[in-house]
C-alpha cells in the first residue's frame, strides 16, 4: 500500500494493529514522504531513519507475539527541538546547545513511544523557542508550505509545517505563549494547548524550569484532525512522576451544557475582517450542530498577558539574556529588546503581587466558564503574519504583539486551548481559538469536533 503518510493517526494505527500494513511500511512510507517535501519547507532539521524503522520493526514485532503495542501503533511522529530525545541534542534552534546530547527522553517522548509511535525526526524551533516565526542560526529557516511568504508560526513552526505537508500524522509541539496554537493555525491544522499539568514534561538535560515556565510551559499535539489530536493528547498525557506538576484528572470531565460564548473583541481587540468571518462561520457550525451560541465579553487578558511577559522577563533577566548574548542571533537579541522595553524591571514585591493577582484572574475565568463552558475567540487578530515581520522595525514587533493578545493572555490562567482550522482565506490559513475551564479539553474536543465536521478536515498539502 502506497501513500500511507495519507492517513490520519486513528486510521493508520487500526490499520497497523490489524496487520493489515505493517508498522515497518508505514515507517519507510513516511520516510520517503520526509525526504520528498521536507528540503522545500525545513521542518525537519535531525532524524536517523535507521532508528525510526527500528522502532518499527519493535512494534511490528509486538504484534507478532500477540502483545499490544499501544494505541498508536506503528504511527509516526515528530518531537520539537526543544524536548529531549535520547541521543539526540537538545538545541532549543541553539548554537550554544549543539551538542547537549539527551541521556533520557522527556516524558512527553517516553509516553509517546509507550504509545506504540514511531519517531521519524525532529522539528525546527527559533532559537530559545522565542517568537511566533521559526529560523534560527543553526537549523535555518522553516517555510510555510501553503505560503512561503507567510510565517509557519512558532515557536513550534516546524512541528506545523511538517504535519501540514503529511510528515507524520502527530507533531510534539511546547506552548508558552501560542507555541502550538499559532502554527497550527498558520499552516492550517489542528493544534491542542492542554492545562497546565495534564502532560508530563521535563528535560533532564537541564536545569530546572525558571518559575514563569512551570506555571505555564506545556507540551501538546498538532495534527490534522480532532480525533487525532484526541489520541495524541490521551498518549502525551500518562503518568508520570518525574514532572511534579503532573496532575491524573480523568479526560473526561462531568456532562456540561452545549453552550458557548462567541467572542469576537476579547479584551478589546481589533480583528480583520478575515477572522470575524471565521469566528461567525465556526458559531453557525456549532448551532448547526445543537449548540447554543451567544456574543459575550471574556474576562481580562491584557493585564494577564502584561504579567506573563514579567514572568517571563524576571527569570531571563537572571541569566537567559547571558545565554542570548553568546549565541549571538540578531533575531533572538532583537526580539528580547523589544519584550524588555514593553516591561520595566520589576521589583520582588511586583513579582509577588503578579503571583497574586493570577489567582484572582484564574476565578474570573473559571465563573466565566460556569455560563459558558466553552469560548470561541480568534487565534491571532491578523491572518498568518508576513514572514519575519516580528523582526522588521519595533512597529512590526509590537504589531505582532498586540495581534497575539490570545496567545499571550491565557497561559497566565493555565487555561487548555484548541486552534481549529477552519479553512482558507485566499491562501493563507483561518481558523479559531477555543478556550475552556481547566482540565476541559473534553469540551474543546467536543466543539472542535462538531466544527470540524461542518467543514472539511486539512489534508496533506505539497509544499507552495
Amino acid at each position: 500500500m502506497t501513500d500511507l503518510w495519507r492517513l490520519s493517526a486513528a486510521d493508520l494505527a487500526a490499520r497497523v494493529r490489524r496487520r493489515e500494513v505493517s508498522a515497518a511500511e508505514a515507517a519507510r512510507d513516511a520516510l520517503a514522504r520526509l525526504e520528498a517535501v521536507n528540503p522545500a519547507i525545513n521542518a525537519v532539521v535531525a532524524l536517523r531513519p535507521e532508528e525510526t524503522l527500528a522502532e518499527a520493526a519493535r512494534v511490528d514485532a509486538m504484534l507478532a507475539r500477540g502483545e499490544d503495542p499501544g494505541p498508536l501503533a506503528g504511527v509516526p511522529v515528530t518531537i520539537k527541538v526543544n524536548a529531549d530525545q535520547k541521543g539526540f541534542a537538545t538545541t532549543n534552534g541553539l548554537r550554544i546547545q549543539k551538542d547537549l546530547i539527551a541521556r533520557e527522553d522527556n516524558p512527553v517522548v517516553a509516553n509517546l513511544r509507550r504509545a506504540g509511535a514511531v519517531i521519524l525526526g525532529r522539528t525546527n524551533t527559533p532559537a530559545f523557542s522565542l517568537r511566533w516565526f521559526t529560523d534560527n542560526a543553526l537549523h535555518g529557516r522553516t517555510r510555510n508550505p501553503r505560503d512561503p511568504a507567510l510565517t509557519p508560526g512558532g515557536s513550534s513552526g516546524g512541528a506545523g509545517a511538517a504535519v501540514a505537508t503529511g510528515i507524520g500524522a502527530i507533531g510534539h509541539g511546547t506552548d508558552i505563549g501560542g507555541s502550538i496554537r499559532y502554527p497550527a493555525y498558520a499552516c492550517g491544522v489542528h493544534g491542542l494547548r492542554p492545562t497546565l499539568g495534564r502532560v508530563p514534561a521535563w528535560n533532564p538535560s537541564g536545569a530546572e524550569r525558571h518559575i514563569g515556565g512551570q506555571l505555564m510551559a506545556v507540551s501538546g499535539p498538532l495534527a490534522r484532525t480532532i480525533a487525532d489530536i484526541r489520541l495524541a493528547f490521551a498518549a502525551m498525557a500518562a503518568r508520570d512522576i518525574r514532572d511534579p506538576w503532573w496532575v491524573g484528572v480523568p479526560l473526561e470531565g462531568p456532562p456540561a451544557p452545549k453552550r458557548a460564548a462567541l467572542c469576537l473583541r476579547p479584551d478589546g481587540l481589533a480583528i480583520v475582517p478575515e477572522v470575524e468571518a471565521a469566528l461567525r462561520d465556526a458559531a453557525r457550525r456549532l448551532e448547526a450542530a445543537g449548540w447554543t451560541v451567544e456574543e459575550a465579553e471574556t474576562p481580562p487578558l491584557r493585564e494577564p498577558a502584561a504579567l506573563q511577559l514579567m514572568l517571563w522577563l524576571a527569570e531571563s533577566r537572571r541569566g537567559m539574556n547571558e545565554a542570548i548574548r553568546r549565541e549571538g542571533e540578531p533575531a533572538a537579541s532583537f526580539v528580547m529588546a523589544q519584550m524588555e522595553a514593553m516591561c520595566p524591571l520589576p521589583d520582588v514585591n511586583a513579582l509577588l503581587d503578579a503571583l497574586q493577582k493570577r489567582a484572582g484572574f484564574v476565578r474570573q475565568w473559571m465563573l466565566f466558564f460556569e455560563r459558558w463552558p466553552v469560548a470561541i475567540t480568534p487565534v491571532s487578530a491578523e491572518l498568518p503574519f508576513p514572514d519575519g515581520l516580528d523582526v522588521s522595525s519595533p512597529e512590526g514587533f509590537r504589531r505582532c504583539w498586540e495581534a497575539q493578545l490570545t496567545q499571550v493572555g491565557v497561559p497566565l490562567m493555565g487555561l487548555p486551548g484548541l486552534a481549529v482550522a477552519t479553512g482558507l482565506a485566499g491562501r493563507a490559513p483561518v481558523g479559531v481559538q477555543l478556550l475552556a475551564g481547566r482540565y476541559r479539553e473534553d469540551l474543546l474536543l467536543e466543539a472542535g469536533a462538531a466544527i470540524e465536521a461542518a467543514g472539511v478536515p486539512p489534508a496533506p498539502v505539497d509544499p507552495a
